[in-house]
């Protein structure tokens, strides 16, 4: 059977140790996400595919 130390008198890697044991992962993002607005411009879009191709032709 182990003994009990308290924290403060764990050496910095049990604690680390500890604190990393602690630690749990979300299973489902907690960060609220809204939808972006469609009608407002993004530049970060590409928007090469954008225009028509249709022109072509005539080259």
């Amino acid at each position: 059977m182990e003994k009990y130390v308290p924290f403060c008198k764990m050496s910095k890697k049990q604690q680390k140790e500890l604190n990393r044991q602690k630690r749990t992962l979300w299973n489902v993002n907690p960060i609220t996400r809204k939808t972006e607005n469609k009608k407002i411009y993004n530049r970060k879009k590409s928007h090469l595919n954008d225009y028509d191709n249709s022109g072509e032709i005539f080259f």
